[in-house]
């Protein structure tokens, strides 16, 4: 296989791979109805093994990532999927219960950590700065179209496969994501090292701006991820009470929530462009936060307007996400990237372990049963993502982005 050389080339092939290894991300989400039922878990305990992934994720990242800035990135992200691949099959013949489920769950958010943002890493550092934006917009969407897929696929293979042997898919196609990625990128030089690994650490840390993008994005996932991990329940549990089309298939809901993604992620990068970033970046996440109240007390509402107002918010939570990692990127100096993408990964991501959990927490304090719950459920998100609102108001120096 010819080594992809044109910028369209290199980014239609790590999205590509990006979409491969997403396809376990739904596994648990879409799953989780089914195996709380079996293994007795209540609501919290859902929403820590949905959440356990991002903390395997935040666990790893600082070192996966910020190893970008010594290592030719293609390297850490060959070795992360492959280690996705271990995780997912290993989750197929050894989780039984919910202790070993949690661990091999955890081990898979490890592979995530060295396959989401060191693959952004590999791709730009192989882009011509022209082109390093906006690859970097679809790269990011690309996550989007890869877990929509996820809940797709799952929706569609469910009533055929037994659990274990969807786990097994995934990890072929984590394998896959191995292959195409070694024979269809050429490896590259490691990246001059110009500055000792604190001093690096140090600058970044420093950085209000970039601290700043950080906590918007751990907002941002504590919002979108949060959504996620409860979404297909929710669905389900509303089928249940009250019987509907609209909801009778809650995984393809998921999934085409999920692929609402991909535009309003694209979309939100060039409002940023034409806007201003910090603008924007303020007022969609207000947008989202209202939306996520107004699901939250829309419990009883006909499927019919249910529905369409969860795709409606799905989309609206979407629009920061390429605007704050490519305002990130612009921020920081070529030689820092890989630590500063360390921690915002590491912080963004400690959002999507928060999420879930709390949500869970939630839905137990005030009734898994009750509309209620769902909408002490849904009230989370919206807190969630007014913290992202709060860190982009600490942006100072505004004024200095272009117009």
């Amino acid at each position: 296989m010819a080594s992809a050389r044109s910028p369209l080339a290199l980014v239609a092939v790590f999205c590509a791979a990006e979409t491969l290894t997403m396809a376990g991300f739904a596994l648990v989400p879409s799953l989780l109805p089914e195996l709380t039922a079996q293994w007795g878990l209540s609501a919290t305990a859902g929403g820590w093994l949905s959440g356990i992934f991002f903390l395997g994720y935040i666990l790893a990242v600082p070192l996966l990532v910020s190893l970008t800035d010594r290592l030719d990135a293609r390297r850490v992200y060959l070795a992360s999927a492959a280690l996705s691949g271990f995780a997912l099959a290993g989750f197929a013949l050894f989780a039984r219960d919910f202790a070993s489920a949690l661990g091999w769950w955890w081990l898979a958010g490890l592979g995530l950590a060295g396959t989401y943002m060191p693959g952004l890493k590999a791709l730009t550092d192989r882009l011509p700065v022209a082109a390093q934006s906006r690859g970097t917009a679809f790269y990011t969407a690309s996550f989007g179209v890869g877990a929509g897929l996820s809940y797709l696929w799952l929706e569609l293979t469910q009533p055929l496969l037994a659990w274990p042997a969807l786990f097994a898919v995934a990890a072929v196609c984590a394998v896959l994501a191995v292959l195409l990625v070694r024979f269809a990128v050429a490896g590259g030089e490691a990246p001059p090292v110009r500055h000792v690994a604190h001093d690096r650490w140090r600058s970044v840390l420093s950085d209000r701006r970039i601290l700043s993008f950080c906590g918007a994005y751990f907002g941002h996932n504590w919002e979108l991820f949060g959504f996620r991990s409860w979404l297909v329940a929710y669905l389900a549990w509303t089928q249940a009470s009250t019987p509907d089309a609209w909801t009778a298939m809650p995984g393809l809901i998921a999934a085409l929530a999920t692929f609402l993604a991909v535009p309003a992620s694209i979309l939100g990068n060039e409002g940023a462009h034409r806007w201003g970033r910090t603008r924007w970046l303020k007022r969609v996440m207000l947008l989202s936060g209202g939306l996520a109240l107004l699901v939250a007390f829309s419990g009883g509402a006909p499927a019919s307007l249910l529905v369409p107002l969860l795709l409606v918010y799905a989309a609206s939570m979407n629009l920061d996400s390429a605007a704050l990692t490519a305002g990130l990127l612009t921020e920081t100096p070529p030689e820092k990237r890989g630590t500063a993408l360390a921690l915002y990964s590491t912080i963004g991501f400690a959002g999507g372990f928060v999420g879930p959990v709390v949500f869970g927490v939630a839905l137990d304090a005030f009734g898994r049963a009750s509309h209620a719950g769902w909408a002490a459920g849904f009230v989370t998100l919206a807190i969630g993502v007014g913290c992202g609102r709060w860190a982009i108001d600490r942006i100072d120096g505004a004024e200095r982005e272009p117009r």
